[in-house]
């Protein structure tokens, strides 16, 4: 109604190759935003979780709170026990470690 024959042509004239050309640039940014962000936080998370299940006893740890510890005993539940002074231990989720301080060797055989 209030359109003018001019702009009603205008419309009719768009062909596949323009609407090729304007998905290109939003495909090359979801390109580069994976390549940037969403692949290295990937690698991260996988690394941190073979760091919480390589854990074993006498390694030393920071937990998520900032508490520096030595693990003194590991449990199948996902908790860990942590001597953080002498005699006193805590219970710890795995999860909340975010960094191993000291490995300890494996035991030799």
């Amino acid at each position: 109604m209030f359109v003018t024959p001019a702009y009603a042509q205008a419309a009719g004239t768009a062909g596949a190759g323009s609407a090729i050309a304007s998905f290109l640039p939003l495909i090359l940014i979801f390109g580069i935003m994976y390549f940037l962000l969403i692949r290295p936080q990937q690698k991260k998370l996988k690394d941190m979780r073979a760091m919480v299940e390589a854990l074993r006893r006498g390694d030393q740890v920071v937990t998520g709170g900032g508490i520096v510890g030595k693990v003194t005993k590991v449990g199948d539940d996902g908790m860990i026990e942590v001597e953080i002074a002498e005699g006193v231990k805590v219970k710890v989720i795995k999860q909340t470690i975010t960094q191993v301080m000291s490995k300890t060797e494996p035991a030799s055989a």
